[in-house]
């Protein structure tokens, strides 16, 4: 009974029923037995989950719901919403996990009240243990009245957890609830998360002052984790806080046994510093940016304004110095911070202080689009506590990232690591010897005294000129010939036959969605695929999971023909992802155009991403690229497509395709196959003639170059 209070969108009936939302605006037009809408609005109506699997099951139209996908969905549509589904949903795995036999000897009374009733001291002999009295922790023990909606959802969450394992369950809930809901938060992205933990280095006590939903302790915690290590958080928001030590005390693998001591609070961390009593080893911090109303009228005589009073416009600095006020002496501190505060004006007294004194010990600029928002190069500031015993450091660091090699999409993960790995290797240097000799373009270390200016501008772009575009006169010679060589090559595939006329033909047509039926090839979309993960990624790796960092297929790759530049968190769908393979056909369903894409041995392996459906052939009845051909017309595709205000949507189903024998279809896809060596010669040629042209603008205005 209880099960019916949660709701469902006509997106959500869609995904567990592997079909698009127009099937389902169909279904409520054409069957009065439709289930009757239960909330929402009169655009956007939900419907109670359970009424729609008896519906969806009764018409045949539901085997089977994954069982991921109906606890997803009991979670999402919550009546108290999806976090509190999240705290209630993570504090019966954090029962399930430490106490299973207990939780076992709770769940088998079949009474929904019953069970709500009993929860509440069961789950009361967890929390405090791990958090602490109920007076001093972020999260609170539910009461009965609150945990009754949410009984069918813990019993399915537990009944996931005997599957995939209680921390395994929540990191793919809470990830998964963050995925659907980035505009709410302020993330970090594993590897800026990984870098800044690295940069601060081992700790036996971290502190994040602005903690989020716990990405920065979470990447201390996997760093080093250290029996009988403490972390601490706190947050503006109780129930980040709260969501911040269900996912510190649900971290780590299935079946460790070290856990660490947590704290988190709930408060406004520079106005009610709930954390004023800890010294800790580590402080990582992704403050918020420009908070005008941080509190600069009532906190100024407060203690931590060790190196000056910030100015309002200043928040930043007000919480670098709460970071210093916080550590151990010699502590060290990582901070995100926006580009303008290493050259504002009305900071510079307080920047010129932490230089005199040895507290500011490195500034990195990352590649825009590391952290968002995705447009600007944001900064980490690597901070040490100065002590009596030390005199200040004579250097400052200067680390510039955003020339990298593909700096500008740091999603692809080679980039993103070589990023990591000339940063780490540069402050390592310098953190041991004090001084780094420069590296043209990347990193040097700056005496502080030629930094002490009337501006005291911090930013590394100034001090760090980029290196010669492409390496100097012998990368510019050779990216010279090798555009040559691609011009060549384009000539040579230049199709010879275009001017050649023929009659229309008129073959007999079939569709995608016929096809799809007659068992010729297999479709997958993000609804669909998710069914087919499972079996495909456990056939794969043997565990699930088991592909968590495989590189995803984006439709932006599809579009501009490069290689899998997603991370998971881009999959079609979330946890175990759907695997490409060789001789798969994809095609992007919004706003793509005429584009279908053969994937390559290259890309098999790859995840397939949002945005893209996937069509496998049958070896025996289609070839792939007589199939990826014709898919590519322009005429096929605007009978396909249909038109919203501000996108284009491609049904693939309707998508046709001429009935021609395999060995006709071996003829068009050799063609097609040469046309596409074609159109990738042409993009390698433009990126190369674009690297050559930069190239010389930059030899020529920095004099390495002459004119003739």
């Amino acid at each position: 009974m209880q099960d019916n209070a949660t709701e469902v969108t006509a997106a959500g009936i869609a995904r567990l029923a592997g079909v698009g939302r127009a099937a389902v605006s169909n279904w409520r037009r054409r069957h009065a037995d439709f289930p009757k809408p239960v909330g929402g609005t009169d655009t956007s109506p939900s419907f109670a989950l359970a009424e729609v699997e008896d519906w969806l099951r009764a018409q045949g139209k539901l085997a089977e719901v994954p069982l991921r996908e109906r606890v997803w969905q009991q979670l999402a549509g919550h009546p108290a919403g999806p976090v509190t589904a999240l705290l209630h949903t993570g504090s019966a795995l954090l029962l399930v996990h430490d106490r299973p036999t207990e939780w076992l000897a709770l769940a088998r009374t079949d009474d929904d009240h019953a069970l709500a009733a009993l929860l509440p001291a069961a789950l009361e002999g967890v929390l405090t243990p791990r958090f602490g009295h109920a007076t001093e922790r972020a999260l609170p023990t539910p009461a009965a009245s609150d945990l009754l909606p949410s009984v069918p959802l813990l019993r399915g969450a537990a009944e996931l957890a005997a599957e995939r394992g209680a921390r395994s369950t929540f990191a793919f809930l809470l990830g998964r609830h963050l995925d659907a809901n980035p505009r709410q938060y302020t993330l970090t992205p594993p590897g800026p998360a990984e870098l800044m933990a690295a940069l601060a280095g081992p700790a036996a006590t971290a502190l994040d002052p602005a903690c989020g939903t716990g990405a920065l302790l979470h990447a201390a915690r996997a760093l080093d984790p250290r029996p009988g290590q403490r972390l601490y958080g706190q947050d503006a928001s109780a129930e980040l806080a709260a969501l911040t030590a269900l996912r510190l005390a649900l971290d780590g693998q299935d079946g460790e046994v070290a856990a660490p001591t947590l704290r988190t609070a709930a408060a406004d961390t520079l106005r009610h510093d709930a954390l004023s009593d800890v010294r800790a080893d580590v402080v990582l911090a992704h403050p918020p940016f420009n908070e005008r109303g941080w509190g600069h009228d009532e906190l100024a005589y407060d203690p931590r304004w060790e190196y000056g009073f910030p100015a309002r416009t200043e928040s930043e600095l007000a919480w670098v110095q709460h970071a210093l006020a916080r550590l151990k002496d010699g502590g060290t501190a990582v901070l995100l911070m926006p580009p303008a505060v290493a050259s504002r004006r009305s900071g510079r007294r307080i920047r010129a202080d932490l230089l005199r004194r040895g507290a500011l010990r490195a500034v990195v600029a990352l590649p825009a689009g590391a952290v968002p928002p995705n447009n600007i190069p944001l900064h980490l500031w690597v901070l040490r506590r100065p002590t009596a015993h030390l005199p200040a450091a004579p250097e400052l660091l200067l680390v510039d990232t955003t020339s990298q090699p593909a700096a500008g999409d740091v999603r692809e993960k080679q980039p993103w690591a070589d990023v990591q790995e000339a940063v780490l290797d540069a402050w390592r240097v310098f953190d041991r010897t004090g001084s780094l000799a420069e590296r043209p373009g990347l990193a040097r270390s700056v005496p502080v005294i030629e930094l002490l200016d009337d501006e005291v501008d911090l930013a590394p772009a100034r001090r760090l000129p980029p290196p010669t575009a492409g390496g100097g006169t012998a990368e510019l010679a050779d990216v010279r010939e090798r555009l040559a060589d691609t011009l060549r090559l384009t000539t040579r595939l230049a199709p010879k036959d275009a001017d050649r006329a023929a009659s229309p033909a008129r073959w007999p047509q079939t569709t995608i969605g016929e096809l799809a039926r007659a068992g010729a090839l297999t479709l997958h979309t993000a609804a669909t695929a998710a069914t087919a993960a499972t079996v495909t990624t456990a056939a794969a790796s043997g565990r699930s999971g088991g592909h968590a960092r495989v590189p995803v297929l984006t439709d932006h790759d599809v579009l501009t023909g490069t290689a899998p530049s997603g991370t998971p968190g881009a999959a079609a769908v979330d946890g175990d992802p759907f695997l490409l393979e060789s001789g798969d056909v994809v095609v992007p369903v919004v706003g793509g155009g005429a584009v279908a894409r053969v994937v390559d041995e290259a890309t098999a392996g790859a995840a397939l991403g949002r945005g893209l459906a996937l069509l496998r052939p049958d070896p025996a009845a289609l070839d792939p690229w007589f199939l990826a051909g014709f898919l590519r017309g322009t005429a096929n595709n605007r009978q396909a497509s249909s038109y919203a205000s501000t996108a284009t949507r491609l049904d693939v189903r309707r998508l046709q395709l001429p009935r021609l024998p395999l060995a006709e279809q071996a003829r068009y896809g050799a063609r097609f196959r040469s046309l596409a060596a074609f159109e990738d010669a042409l993009r390698l040629a433009s990126r190369l003639g674009e690297q050559l042209v930069q190239g010389l603008h930059d030899g020529l205005t920095d004099g390495v170059l002459e004119p003739e």
